[in-house]
């Protein structure tokens, strides 16, 4: 299958400079990263893409089996890597990506210069017992999982405020309820699941590629706990924490975050 097509991918920026590859979160597609995009196509290739079931992905090449886990969009990544033929790629991985950027580092470091963790979690469900603060109970992810099965659509128009955090910029908001209603129902139920019921703590340890952890002051999804515990975790990672609010900072605040990976790309290149 060609990879190209089937994850929508748009390829723009400097020929032959170094590579930054934006991955999107859930419910989102690469139209996320557009203000992000032309700060960073100065001094990098940029390459953007929709996982598949997002966005303008090839839909026939999705199926409930291969992507009822992260490993299904870890297997595109590295496939993407290779197929584009563009050399090792600083991965920023936004969410949910974030973890699919670190378990294709794992498992093949040498495609990648770095990645940047941009608003990450490894898990969104607490573990007192463990000391670990995801934010959310089981009892909150459940209902959550129950509410979206339900209602998707009325789900959509709930959670979104939560997650863009920004209630004096409704426009945000609205933006991202317009994403989640874009997504098949039937998809997003399978990558809700895949998102707020995946535990990848253990596998940070294992990272060997140079890492940023960039967080957001105020996360309603992701708090500043997560991103210590993940900088604690990952060897020899940094940590910086944005002054953004809410759970987007590629839509929040474009300027920052943009010079946050480009400052990290061009260290590590």
């Amino acid at each position: 299958m060609d990879v190209r097509r089937r994850n929508h991918v748009r390829v723009s920026g400097r020929s032959g400079g170094p590579v930054v590859m934006l991955a999107h979160g859930f419910g989102c597609d690469q139209n996320m990263w557009r203000l992000v995009v032309p700060v960073l196509e100065r001094d990098f290739t940029v390459v953007v893409f929709d996982h598949v079931g997002a966005g303008q992905s090839d839909l026939s090449a999705w199926n409930r089996q291969r992507y009822s886990t992260l490993d299904g969009y870890v297997e595109d990544l590295l496939e993407l890597c290779e197929e584009l033929v563009l050399g090792p790629v600083t991965f920023v991985g936004h969410s949910v990506s974030a973890m699919m950027g670190v378990l294709a580092a794992v498992r093949k470091p040498e495609a990648f210069t770095g990645l940047v963790l941009l608003a990450p979690s490894p898990c969104f469900i607490d573990h007192p017992e463990a000391g670990y603060r995801g934010g959310f109970s089981s009892e909150d992810i459940d209902e959550l999982l129950e509410s979206l099965d339900a209602n998707y659509l009325g789900w959509s128009g709930v959670m979104a405020p939560v997650i863009m955090g920004n209630p004096e910029r409704p426009e945000l908001s609205e933006e991202l309820t317009s994403s989640f209603c874009r997504t098949d129902p039937e998809i997003a139920r399978v990558f809700a699941r895949v998102t707020f019921l995946s535990d990848n703590r253990a596998d940070l340890a294992n990272v060997q590629v140079p890492t940023l952890v960039a967080q957001c002051s105020r996360d309603a999804i992701a708090p500043l706990e997560v991103g210590t515990f993940i900088h604690a975790q990952i060897p020899g990672s940094s940590l910086i924490t944005l002054d953004a609010t809410g759970h987007c900072p590629q839509l929040a605040a474009p300027e920052e975050t943009a010079a946050a990976i480009a400052g990290f790309a061009g260290a590590t290149r």
